[in-house]
């Protein structure tokens, strides 16, 4: 057992709960071993107050010998000391001795604990067996234990416990022992939950004072801490971490409230001068010195934060969290400097860079301290951010103390080091021995910064931070500069500005760039500052003075180098291999490109303009020597020829960059309810255009500006081969902002030309764009002459002269006075109405008009003469002349000349004329023309289409005996037409034959896509006419044309079969005693067939009892589906030879609708019975056609067969099994159109409904 001894406490978390210990000391100094050990085994659950959760702890004490000193006294809020419960142990067994001390010792034990207030007590009995038999006069096992509860626990008799054999090994005793170890855990749990929740009313009373003016930041600190060390205590290192970071949050808030103004007065001991700035102490828990400031209220801003930010990383450390660690460090150390300045605390000048400094070596030794070394590599991002700024605070250090300086300190800057070092205590960790040494030399701090610097680059490009590292290596470059290292710096330099180009920082780029003008110029690297002083001659983000300087700079070297070249000159030596090759873009952006003419496209000679668009970006005019564009010739044709303006790639950018974003508003809904909210852009492509076109301006400027900083003078190998053609501008002066330079461009050789290399010469220096974009080209041609004909309407009309267009493109023939166009002149040639004189216009390729000249037309029997007027190569004549194609004077088939023609030049002549029909279904002709041309031995073959005008059918009609010809003429075209004189002749005149005409006008207009109709009665004597072939002509026009003008229109057809044979009459009889046919009821149809003429010479009869008949085939056909016929609908009659010779039938048919029906379709034939001596299989030269053909058979008797379904007949004809030969069926030959008159054709006949009459039988009783 630990005795209790007068001695300061030591805050560790080694320290556990106290637990007082009365009575018999031997006999627990017996049990201590194994009730310290059993204690902490099992743990508790801990419920505490404010709804906060429970948690599970393993308790621990620290037993020691009760006395009256250890209870608290009055005002006492010490929780460590605080005793937490009481323990009376005894193992009396005899009731004399429990008379005669044990109790009095109980109750003077229990009179102290009431008297300080003290309610958690427990009374331990142990019982021993061996301790009993000894003992003659002792009362029952439960006497002794009993009396104790009835004197001392009454109302808490559980507050008594009986221990049985502690030290044996039974189950007796193992069951006691867990009881007491219970009770023991329940007791302090108990009394935990009752002290702290007081103490933590206390506390929270004491914090809503501090806005007295008697209250004290730093009583309220150490009574919180108290609570912080009591959760330490009981490894709740978490609750205890609570409470520190409170107390933080605290004092942080009042410090923001005074530097607004709202000062509290106990701030005041806080705002006394910095005296120490030895950085934090992590390697103690606890740093007694600085809380003993604290408890005096002596302590520093800088204590008070280095104190509390040690005990937080202890926790932190106990927690598993050492990246937390330096996460808080580094807000730390910033927001020190910043309560300093609010507080205006007065501190040396350089001592809060010695002290953060060395907190931050401080904290990552203690994370080393902690952390194995693969968890650091894999975490330097936590760590990354301490090493960069203790690489800061040393370079501050080092410029303070002239470090830094190629001169060394002096003996000013030598005080102030003393005077750093005079701040800290002397101490051996390493942080104290770095930083001294540091600044004690200056190689020593060169050899430590560049440490420092490359350890935290190091962990930057580990991690990913490209960025971060780049930042601080430019900050190592102005560590080389002022060391007197420009080459270093550069490299350093040129990493960062790489980074800076790429994500298109403006600002830092300029910045960076004059840094680097600055290393090149100590370095003499003339070439390299010479470009990077272009680029910042250019640069906006520049003064006007800056600017010009840079600009300064390249005009004296230009100067300079002139002379040196007129020198060299003089020597014989060659200014090319001297050039100082920079970058175009640097100075200059070409904006546009535009050719005149614009097509970009031009004939061999022909003069062609480049205007270019350049903007200039210095400040100051510039006297070019020359500009030069380098051109690549090749054969070919342009592939990337524009017409009109070209922007180029410097400024595609920024034209698209002012493309406005456009937002629109994005909401999302879940059962009406608003879950989402936000903006979108509809047009993200051009922000894609617009980046990629930024990266591609940056690779053009920064990337060449990268390469001739890194490179040797590139001059000799970026010139373009002046031998080659090229665009050339002397004595040019660049103004600042926009320049229009004209260039003239060769066109001496047909082929394509691309623009290549642009180089801009100021002396001897040339600035240089090595390629462009997009692609420029330019196409100079060598032409064929050529002819075509146009016309000049929409359609052309045959049979109208017709006005077209003749189109020659001289190329590079040059038309000479005299030459002329041979146009062959055959029979179905277009004709060339002849003029003797039609105006020409000659114009330039690019259509300007150079002059009038006069065309004459010559013709002759086979050629017509076009004479031409004089014209240079290039150009083109355009002249219009009357052409006209003839209309075929007959609709049928067109037989053409077997025969084959020859032209004038000796070729032979291919079709001219074909006819066909357009997507319309109009018929056209195409009309084909062979010219001579004087530039080719060749005759050139031209097309073109006519349509014709009208369309025309013609039907034969009849009525009885007389017979009419119709003539349909259907204007097809879009004009208007005058049809005069309308004839129809017989193309072989007969006396006997007659047409007479039933047309009243002899003047009719024809509109578009309207018919005009002409009748004529044909008109005989004596026989009928075989065959009757006839015209049709007309004179036709437009319609405001005069008579004389007129062309003619013919249309041949032919006629046969013209009289008629047999008249069909046909009569619908209703039932007996019915005025009308009713639909459902059957009907009687009457046919009577007659004949009108004398039979032919060639038609076939048949004789029966010396009278020739002609046997006819007949038909009944319902086409409409309206009537149903009853019996048979077909059958075979024989009609004697003889005029008005009538046959009539008889059938019963069925209507099956009510209304004016349609008769039913009488169809008649010849029959042409089987002859036995054909054969089957053989042709027949009848114009008849087997009945088996048209679908139709013949029964063997049609008087007896029934017909099974209405208009049609059942076929008996089949090809029998095993033989290929079909039976022998007869022919049916069908009339002409005209030589079947039936009366009855599209009648029509009355039928009523049907009477609806229905018999209801009824039974009446």
């Amino acid at each position: 057992m630990e005795t209790h001894e007068e001695k300061p406490i030591i805050y560790t978390m080694e320290n556990k709960p106290i637990v007082t210990c009365a009575g018999d000391q031997n006999l627990f100094t017996s049990l201590y071993g194994s009730l310290t050990q059993q204690l902490p085994r099992e743990p508790m659950e801990w419920r505490r107050s404010y709804g906060r959760a429970p948690k599970m702890i393993y308790l621990e004490a620290n037993f020691v010998q009760f006395k009256e000193d250890l209870l608290p006294k009055e005002g006492n809020k010490a929780l460590l000391t605080f005793p937490f419960l009481h323990i009376y142990w005894t193992d009396c067994c005899d009731s004399e001795l429990y008379k005669a001390s044990v109790k009095e010792d109980l109750q003077r034990w229990q009179s102290v604990l009431r008297l300080h207030g003290s309610s958690d007590w427990l009374i331990v009995l142990v019982e021993n067996e061996n301790k009993k038999k000894n003992k003659t006069n002792i009362l029952p096992r439960s006497s002794i234990l009993d009396k104790i509860r009835n004197d001392f626990c009454n109302k808490q008799s559980d507050r008594c416990v009986c221990l049985w054999e502690p030290l044996r090994d039974s189950s007796r005793s193992q069951e006691s022992w867990l009881s007491l170890l219970m009770k023991l855990r329940t007791l302090l749990l108990m009394s935990f939950t009752r002290n702290l929740g007081r103490f933590e009313d206390d506390m929270r009373t004491l914090r809503e004072k501090r806005t007295e003016p008697g209250w004290s930041f730093c009583e309220y600190f150490m009574v919180q801490e108290e609570l912080a060390f009591v959760f330490e205590m009981l490894q709740q290192f978490e609750d205890a971490l609570v409470q520190y970071d409170e107390l933080d949050a605290l004092f942080t808030q009042y410090v923001v409230n005074f530097g607004a103004g709202d000062g509290a007065n106990w701030l005041c001991s806080f705002c006394q001068p910095v005296r120490s700035w030895s950085g934090l102490m992590l390697r103690r828990p606890i740093d007694m010195e600085k809380r003993d400031l604290i408890q005096r209220g002596e302590a520093s801003v800088l204590d008070l934060r280095s104190y509390l930010f040690s005990r937080q990383c202890t926790l932190l450390i106990f927690l598993q969290r050492p990246w937390e660690v330096t996460t808080r460090a580094l807000e730390l150390l910033h927001n020190c400097v910043q309560e300093l300045r609010l507080l205006e605390v007065c501190v040396v000048s350089g001592a809060l860079d010695c002290w953060v400094f060395l907190s931050c070596l401080e904290v990552l030794h203690r994370i080393e301290g902690c952390c194995e070394r693969s968890e650091l590599e894999a975490n330097s991002s936590h760590t990354v951010g301490l090493w960069t700024y203790a690489t800061e605070k040393l370079k501050s250090l080092g410029d303070l103390c002239g470090l830094v300086s190629e001169t060394g300190p002096n003996s000013e800057e030598l005080n102030k080091t003393v005077d750093l070092l005079a701040g800290l205590v002397n101490s051996l960790q390493s942080p104290y021995k770095k930083l001294k040494e540091a600044l004690s030399s200056v190689q020593a701090f060169e050899k430590h910064y560049l440490e420092l610097s490359q350890a935290a680059m190091e962990m930057f490009r580990s991690i990913g931070r490209q960025r971060s590292a780049r930042l601080l290596g430019k900050s190592l470059a102005e560590f080389h500069m002022r060391k007197g290292d420009p080459e270093s710096a550069e490299r350093l330099l040129l990493d960062s500005l790489s980074s800076y180009v790429s994500e298109r920082w403006t600002l830092p780029i300029t910045n960076i760039r004059r840094q680097i003008a600055e290393c090149q110029k100590r370095l003499q690297k003339t070439h390299q500052y010479l470009q990077t002083s272009a680029l910042l001659a250019s640069d906006t983000h520049l003064s006007e003075e800056e600017r010009i300087h840079f600009c300064q700079e390249i005009l004296s070297y230009s100067s300079s180098s002139l002379k040196n070249t007129e020198n060299t000159h003089s020597e014989g030596a060659n200014s090319d291999e001297q050039a100082m090759c920079l970058s175009l873009l640097s100075v200059a952006r070409l904006r546009s490109a535009c050719f005149h003419p614009c097509s970009a496209r031009v004939h061999i000679g022909a003069t062609l303009d480049l205007e270019v668009s350049v903007s200039s970006l210095i400040p100051v005019p510039l006297l070019l020597t020359q500009i030069t564009i380098g051109l690549h010739f090749s054969p070919g044709s342009a592939n990337h020829r524009a017409e009109g303006a070209i922007l180029l790639s410097s400024s595609s950018s920024s034209s698209s960059s002012s493309s406005s974003l456009e937002l629109c508003e994005v909401q999302e809904l879940n059962d009406n309810t608003l879950v989402l909210a936000g903006l979108a852009c509809r047009n993200m492509h051009l922000l894609h255009s617009l980046s990629h076109s930024h990266e591609e301006d940056d690779y053009n400027e920064n990337t060449l500006e990268i390469k001739m900083n890194t490179a040797n003078n590139l001059s000799a190998s970026m010139l373009m081969d002046e031998s080659g053609p090229m665009l050339k501008l002397k004595d040019v002066k660049l103004t600042p902002g926009e320049n229009i330079l004209r260039f003239s461009a060769p066109s001496e050789n047909a082929g394509c030309y691309t623009l290549r290399q642009v180089c801009a010469s100021l002396g001897r220096v040339r600035f240089v764009l090595p390629h462009l974009h997009p692609v420029i080209q330019y196409e100079v041609y060598s032409q064929e002459p050529q002819l075509s004909i146009q016309p000049l309407t929409v359609k052309l009309l045959a049979g109208l002269p017709q006005q077209v267009q003749f189109t020659i493109q001289s190329g590079n023939y040059s038309v000479k006075k005299g030459d002329s166009l041979q146009l062959s002149n055959s029979s179905d040639c277009m004709p060339v109405m002849s003029t003797n004189r039609s105006t020409a216009c000659i114009s330039t390729s690019a259509g300007e008009l150079v002059s009038d000249a006069s065309v004459s037309v010559q013709a002759s029997e086979k050629v017509t003469s076009i004479s031409l007027p004089a014209m240079p190569a290039y150009h083109t004549l355009q002249f219009t002349l009357e052409v006209l194609c003839h209309i075929p004077a007959c609709t049928g088939s067109v037989t053409s000349s077997t025969g084959s023609e020859r032209l004038t030049n000796g070729q032979i002549s291919h079709r001219s004329r074909s006819r066909a029909r357009d997507a319309s279904g109009a018929a056209v002709i195409e009309q084909k023309v062979s010219v001579d041309c004087p530039w080719s031995i060749y005759s050139t073959l031209l097309s073109l289409t006519f349509h014709l005008p009208f369309k025309v059918k013609h039907t034969l009609l009849s009525t009885g005996r007389r017979k009419f010809i119709q003539v349909c003429l259907q204007n097809v075209s879009d004009t208007n037409f005058r049809l005069c004189n309308q004839t129809l002749s017989e193309t072989q005149s007969t006396k006997t034959l007659e047409l007479r005409s039933l047309n009243p006008n002899t003047h009719t207009l024809v509109l578009s896509q309207r018919c005009v109709f002409s009748v004529w009665e044909l008109c005989w004597t004596g026989a009928p006419p075989i065959c009757l072939e006839c015209v049709f002509s007309a004179s036709f026009g437009p319609e405001d044309s005069p008579d004389d003008s007129l062309r003619p229109y013919r249309y041949q057809f032919s006629l046969e079969r013209v009289s008629t044979v047999f008249s069909v009459h046909a009569q619908l009889r209703p039932p007996a005693g019915e005025q009308h046919c009713r639909s459902g009821t059957l009907c009687r149809l009457e046919i009577s067939l007659t004949r009108m003429c004398e039979p032919s010479e060639d038609e076939e009869f048949s004789v029966s009892d010396g009278v020739r008949s002609t046997t006819l085939l007949y038909e009944v056909v319902d086409e409409s589906s309206q009537w149903a016929v009853c019996g048979k609908s077909s059958g075979v009659v024989c009609v004697p030879g003889v005029i008005q010779a009538t046959h009539r039938l008889q059938m019963e048919i069925m209507p099956l609708f009510a209304g004016l029906l349609p008769f039913p379709t009488i169809h008649l034939y010849r029959y042409l019975p089987h002859q036995p001596g054909a054969s089957s299989g053989s042709n027949d030269t009848d114009s008849g056609e087997c009945v088996e053909s048209e679908g139709l058979s013949v029964l063997d008797e049609p008087d007896s067969a029934s017909v099974r379904s209405r208009g049609s007949i059942h076929s008996l004809g089949s090809v029998s099994e095993g033989s290929g030969r079909s039976l022998p069926l007869p022919r049916r030959q069908a009339f002409g159109l005209a030589q079947v008159y039936s009366t009855t054709h599209k009648s029509q006949v009355m039928v009523l409904p049907a009477l609806q009459q229905h018999t209801l039988d009824m039974n009446v009783t």
